[in-house]
């Protein structure tokens, strides 16, 4: 079987590693000329996430690279000083298991796992897929294969070749910035933020990158008019949200112009109700991000990945009852994501000051109380703050598992 992934992000490595490795002829095509490292984020892997990476090889470089955050520092309208509050707490409320790294080291890390045994196709795209499995590109020859998959995100060009532009999508009310800024202007371990109605400004580094990164989450009254393409206006769209929020949030937004990475997106969820058609099919963002930042996209990529790759193992050239399959087990995540991103778009930027007030005194018991005691709570809620730690590995034979 050949199988055609676009996009060499996150969910694209993991599919890939996983198809090679069980016969599968793999080729990766990825628009950047080079993977991408675009100021990405640090993003979360929570338990079924950390066990798929750990089957991979690759946790242990992993948590090499883990941001090693430990504390939050918060500055609030009205506080005489800030607030510290225990970040190790706080994610542990969300999981057993769990590791922050950036997106880029995440990558790069999934990449190296699985490259030898894949080809990859870098700065190209896919321009034209037909039935039967011919695809056209912009710079490669015409080529055919059994199957699609589009692992090309949020804005996935494998999704308007296939569904059209009538998919739909949920404005969950705020936008994404994540710039590059020096590293001396944040410490090592610490996340400072700061925060006022409707706003979020928050630096970080870790003790391996060169650089720290400031991020802003932020939801106006009204939607911007804006352009994902538009770096430019984006730019000028962060300095008039967060301009005179603070000195120090100040100097973070003196260094955008110059930045080497930036990256800016509206915090948007899909609501597809399938990911199929054809012998094309979607997986990760391309699908069914729940919403940036706010969803726990990444470790519903990492999982969705490996449910797709043992379901098109096990059903070999049934690509149809693979996919069938595939969704099944997605689907309960998939919508569980949903809800909790809109939750969460809404309290991890509240547009009032006694919403802040609300949440820091959330993270202040929290952070009091014994770790072992916050995760007990906190597994009373599967449906919410432990969504991506209760989501099962299928019981699938050691053959695709191993």
């Amino acid at each position: 079987m050949k199988v055609l992934i676009s996009g060499a992000s996150i969910a694209g490595p993991v599919l890939a590693y996983w198809l090679s490795r069980h016969g599968v002829d793999v080729t990766v095509v990825e628009r950047s000329p080079a993977l991408r490292k675009t100021g990405g984020h640090a993003v979360d892997l929570f338990r079924p996430a950390m066990e798929i990476s750990e089957r991979m090889g690759v946790l242990s470089e992993i948590q090499a690279h883990a941001t090693g955050t430990t504390q939050m520092i918060v500055h609030r309208p009205g506080a005489s000083r800030p607030t510290r509050l225990d970040y190790v707490k706080i994610m542990g409320a969300m999981s057993d298991r769990h590791v922050e790294i950036m997106r880029d080291d995440l990558s790069e890390i999934y990449f190296q796992a699985g490259r030898d045994d894949v080809e990859y196709l870098f700065g190209d795209t896919i321009t034209s897929i037909s039935p039967d499995g011919d695809v056209t590109f912009e710079h490669n020859p015409p080529r055919r294969f059994d199957v699609v998959v589009g692992a090309d995100g949020l804005h996935s060009g494998v999704r308007r070749l296939t569904f059209g532009d009538n998919v739909s999508e949920s404005f969950l009310g705020g936008y994404l910035a994540v710039v590059s800024v020096p590293k001396d202007m944040a410490r090592d371990g610490e996340m400072t933020g700061y925060f006022k109605p409707g706003h979020m400004a928050g630096i970080y580094t870790a003790d391996h990158l060169d650089d720290a990164r400031a991020v802003y989450i932020f939801r106006p009254g009204r939607p911007l008019d804006y352009d994902y393409r538009d770096a430019e206006r984006q730019k000028a769209q962060l300095r008039a949200a967060f301009e005179h929020m603070s000195p120090e949030v100040d100097r973070w937004l003196d260094e955008v112009p110059r930045t080497p990475t930036f990256y800016f997106d509206a915090i948007t969820q899909l609501e597809m109700t399938t990911w199929s058609r054809g012998r094309v099919t979607l997986v990760g963002d391309a699908g069914y991000c729940p919403g940036p930042a706010v969803g726990g996209s990444t470790s519903l990529a990492v999982y969705g990945a490996y449910v797709l790759a043992a379901e098109m193992v096990r059903a070999g050239d049934d690509y149809a009852a693979a996919f069938a399959a595939y969704e099944r087990t997605m689907l309960a995540p998939v919508v569980g994501s949903r809800k909790l991103a809109r939750v969460n778009a809404k309290t991890v930027v509240p547009t009032s000051g006694w919403g802040i007030r609300a949440l820091v005194g959330v993270g202040q018991v929290v952070s009091l109380l014994p770790l072992g005691l916050v995760q007990s709570l906190a597994r009373l809620n599967t449906k919410g703050v432990r969504l991506y730690d209760t989501m099962p590995l299928p019981n699938w034979p050691a053959s695709l598992t191993g």
